[in-house]
């Protein structure tokens, strides 16, 4: 084993977007911080090699091959296989994992993370979705509550830079926004109609969204040029990510250390102090083994790639790992589940068009089982969508060839407009992931099994998401209205959340009210593996703010010796 001797105040592992929050917060606090990352550094601007291409600059017009296909079998599931992100998603030769129920796990093994990929739409949970739990008799209760969460809400929001607007509604919170990503003349229509036709109880809102809109003083980053390329990498820093923000914040420091290519392979564990003393890594170029230590350590490598460490740590003390004495460490593991909702035309609007590719369109808040709405299942979805012109990809019947079906499809097409709803997945106990040490990785580590399902709770939400979004639609005078309910499988919301779940008591969850590990007070877990549920709006916002809260308690305990 090669010693590195180094020690360091405190230990973050994974760079996404609550690891590049936690090394902020940290470095700016005065804390010396070793940032450990899986995969290979990418540098802000120059590593985006992709961000000015368009489809006819890659050979095969940005389309999957049959080898990239091969290579990817999970990816080549669904539309995020493309030759202008290859590189960019984990390996899954070197990185297999086991399905014992289909689950599709979309990773991002590099500096960054999954934040240079995200959707960047944010939004805050509201104060019903920290109490639902306790409400229908679910799961466990979050030991904390909006209050809580509400002034990190407003920090994170400030700083990352979230566009929207202040609608004033319960079911979802306001928030520090820069001005919208307007909607367009189509999409405001239908939403004042939308609010006709149900007397101001549904809503169509803006997009609340990670893209600036103006400048924020002491960050070098330009407002959204309306590209629509957020998935390779914004060379302006138009959206959030570590590189456009939180990774120039903590370098700023001078505190930060940064180290790529290092495999977390256990925290080490003081079973005496009953603390963790560091964390083992493997060098995933040169496959040597190095230790490092710290007073604090911060998990922050994805819900169950932090779930993985904690299994793999400590299990001379617990044997299903640190953090597993309540015996939840691994389960509970919830997604949103999607790919549901309908689609129309809209008649008229000929002579409008817009400039630009927006990077964000319209969301309608949650309208069920909330007030005096009740349904036959708990809990409830939001829809996320846009209206457009088809352009020139689109068929003609009348046309298939020749000079009048070339001087067609230079003309714009018809407007259409769409939805998908997003749904909430309740944390389920026998939902869960385990170790499994039959199948190993590249180096020879034993990998996760996934077994996790949708419920009949799901199920019946999925008819009304479906429903729903054809009411709305023909309420507002869309035509030609169809709705679809298309595969899905957990994981596929890129979601992934619980397994080391937040709570009240030490004997049925893995994390007290400050994100840290009861069976070990100076580690602290605050990516998407804390939830205790899910809510149905995206969790990122929530995550940065947990980040946040836990970070600036996490100094303060230090500073007083209680850590």
């Amino acid at each position: 084993m090669a010693n590195a001797n180094n020690h360091y105040d405190a230990i973050v592992v994974g760079s996404g977007i609550s690891g590049g929050w936690a090394a902020k917060e940290l470095t700016e606090k005065g804390l010396k911080v070793l940032l450990l990352e899986r995969g290979k550094n990418v540098e802000h601007v120059t590593d985006y090699t992709s961000a000015n291409k368009e489809a006819w600059d890659f050979p095969h017009r940005n389309r999957a091959t049959q080898e990239m296909k091969e290579k990817f079998p999970v990816l080549s599931r669904d539309y995020l296989l493309d030759e202008a992100t290859l590189g960019m998603w984990a390996d899954e030769q070197e990185n297999p994992y086991v399905e014992e129920k289909r689950f599709d796990w979309y990773r991002g093994y590099h500096v960054g993370g999954r934040s240079l990929m995200w959707g960047r739409q944010s939004y805050r949970w509201a104060p019903i979705d920290f109490e639902a739990n306790a409400k229908d008799g679910i799961a466990v209760d979050w030991p904390i509550r909006y209050e809580d969460v509400a002034p990190w809400y407003d920090y994170v929001e400030r700083f990352a830079g979230i566009s929207g607007t202040r609608n004033g509604l319960d079911i979802l919170p306001d928030g520090e926004f820069l001005p919208p990503i307007p909607l367009n003349c189509v999409e405001e229509d239908v939403a004042a109609r939308i609010q006709t036709a149900f007397n101001g109880t549904r809503h169509l809102i803006h997009s609340r969204c990670a893209n600036i809109t103006q400048e924020l003083e002491g960050q070098n980053r330009t407002r959204c040029q309306y590209r629509n390329k957020c998935r390779v990498g914004c060379p302006f820093g138009a959206y959030f990510s570590t590189q456009s923000s939180t990774l120039p914040a903590a370098m700023a420091t001078g505190n930060l250390t940064l180290r790529p290519f290092s495999i977390v392979k256990q925290v080490l564990y003081d079973r005496d102090a009953k603390r963790a003393t560091g964390v083992e890594i493997i060098d995933a170029e040169n496959n040597q083994t190095y230790e490092y230590t710290a007073d604090i350590i911060f998990l922050n490598a994805s819900t169950l790639n932090t779930t993985w460490i904690l299994m793999n740590s400590a299990t001379d003390v617990w044997e299903g790992g640190l953090g597993s004495s309540s015996g939840e460490l691994g389960h509970n593991v919830m997604d949103h589940h999607f790919r549901v909702g309908a689609n129309g035309d809209i008649e008229g609007y000929e002579d409008v068009y817009y400039q630009g590719r927006r990077p964000a369109g319209f969301y309608v808040p949650r309208f069920r089982n909330v007030g005096d709405d009740t349904r036959d299942y708990i809990r409830g979805f939001g829809y996320q969508g846009s209206a457009s012109r088809q352009g020139w990809q689109r068929e003609i019947a009348e046309l298939n060839i020749g000079r009048d079906f070339k001087d067609e499809l230079l003309q714009p097409g018809k407007w259409t407009i769409g939805m998908t709803a997003f749904g909430e997945m309740l944390p389920y106990h026998d939902n869960r992931v385990t170790l499994d040490h039959n199948t190993t990785d590249k180096w020879g580590l034993p990998v996760l099994s996934m077994n996790v399902e949708i419920k009949d709770n799901e199920l019946k939400m999925r008819k009304d998401m479906a429903d729903d979004a054809a009411e709305l639609f023909e309420a507002a005078g869309v035509k030609n209205v169809t709705t679809y309910d298309a595969d899905y499988a957990p994981g596929m919301g890129i979601h992934e959340m619980g397994t080391a779940r937040m709570g009240r008591d030490p004997k049925t969850s893995v994390l007290n009210a400050h994100n840290q590990i009861w069976d070990a007070p100076n580690v602290f877990v605050t990516d998407g593996a804390c939830m205790t549920s899910s809510s149905c709006v995206n969790p990122s916002l929530t995550y940065m703010a947990l980040t946040a809260r836990a970070a600036d308690f996490a100094v303060e305990e230090l500073r007083k010796g209680n850590l």
